[in-house]
Parts: C-alpha cells; structure tokens; sequence
C-alpha cells in the first residue's frame, strides 16, 4: 500500500503525511514513560504501518534512555533496506543511567553530541540517520551556534542526511540558519495546542535571496585602471 508524500523541505525526502511516533514504545522506567509496553507488540504495530504506507518513523535517544531506538532496530532488521522507511532521532537530552528517573538535562556540548550520534547510530544499527535533531535548546551553557554546527558538522562528515531542531522559537531558528539550513522544526504543534504557530510561519516562508554586495562608486576625478 502506498500513501500520499510530500517533500520534506530540501532534503531529497518524500515523506508520508503521518509517521509513526516511538516516544510511548521507549516503555517505563524514565521521567517521562507512558508506561509498560510489549517489545513484540511495539515491532508488530511498527511494521503494521510501514505495511499501510507510512514511510518514516519518529523517536528519539531520550526515549526508554534508548529502548526505543533499539525496538525500532528490532522492528527494521528484516525489512529489506530499499524497503525501509526513514528513521529520525534527537539528541540533546542526558540522563543519568544512575538515576533514570530523574530529569534529561538538555546538554548542547559538541563532544556530548558525537557520543550520542554515535549511540544511536549503534542502537539503530544504521550507517546514516536520516534527520537528526536537536530535542531542545541546549542549559548547559553552550551557545546555539556551537551545538548547531556540530549538527551541520555531522551532516558534512556523513553521519546524518538532515539536520533540524525541535522545540526551538524563530529567533534561534533565525541565528541557526544563518550558520547553515535548518532542514526540520519539530514543535509541539496540535489542534489544541497551537502556540508554536509563529514557528509554523516561518518554515513556509521561502529564505530571504542573498543579497547582492552594492558596488562603491568612484569619487569624482579618482582614477581607474584596465586590465591589458
């Protein structure tokens, strides 16, 4: 079965208008479980819907403190990878393995970056993830601009095919594209919950043309030279 897509911004990616979200299959156990789930019942639900169309799923590195990218690893591996849909994830939230109840700080440190790309990728067993996205503005004291070029960094070097931020306002969404493309915003945007429309906005809005440099104009009598 096949579904309607849509271009996911400049990517290169068709992508269905509904995915498949895998923040409740990361099961309890953690600050913010929606309970126990079946492993087996999460696979089978996982594969239902890729077999109705739907082309991406959606979790993230916080979620289950990894479970869910396992589940979603376990839920792919025999699907044929020209068959597969595409995986996104987030990085940005720690948790304390000591204490797992406890709440993920939102760490925006290069090095703590490429420690969690390289988990996930491990966890998801894949080369590449797809879209790769920072969960939430960074407390840790890191500047967005370091935290987004680490991301636009990873995408250079091939680790992700996309990079985008989640829960981010459109004045740091303004300071991260100067840097490089924002290619995603994931907010919590719903029919009851529509406060994030400014954000909306902004990513329908076609990026300003790069303007052109203003020629200086000669004073009067100033010389001028040619090229023989």
């Amino acid at each position: 079965m096949s579904l309607p897509t849509r271009p996911l911004g400049t990517t290169g990616m068709e992508i269905t208008r509904v995915g498949f979200g895998a923040w409740a299959i990361g099961g309890s156990g953690w600050r913010y479980a929606w309970g126990s789930q079946d492993d087996d019942e999460s696979i089978a639900a996982i594969r239902h819907a890729i077999e109705q169309g739907v082309n991406w799923i959606d979790t993230a590195a916080v979620y289950g403190l990894g479970h869910s990218e396992e589940v979603v690893a376990r839920a792919l591996e025999d699907i044929p990878e020209n068959d597969r849909p595409y995986v996104f994830t987030k990085c940005g939230l720690v948790w304390d393995p000591a204490n797992p109840t406890s709440e993920p700080r939102r760490v925006g440190d290069p090095k703590s970056i490429r420690r969690e790309v390289e988990d996930s990728l491990r966890r998801l067993r894949v080369e590449r993830i797809d879209l790769y996205q920072m969960h939430w503005p960074a407390e840790d004291g890191t500047p967005l601009e370091e935290y987004w070029q680490t991301l636009l960094d990873l995408k250079a070097e091939g680790k992700i095919r996309a990079a985008g931020l989640s829960n981010h306002n459109v004045g740091q969404l303004e300071i991260a594209e100067k840097l490089g493309h924002v290619d995603s915003l994931q907010p919590p945007f719903s029919a009851i919950r529509r406060s994030t429309a400014a954000e909306i906005r902004w990513c329908a809005e076609p990026p300003p043309p790069p303007q052109k440099k203003k020629k200086k104009r000669r004073s009067a009598g100033a010389p001028s030279t040619t090229r023989a």
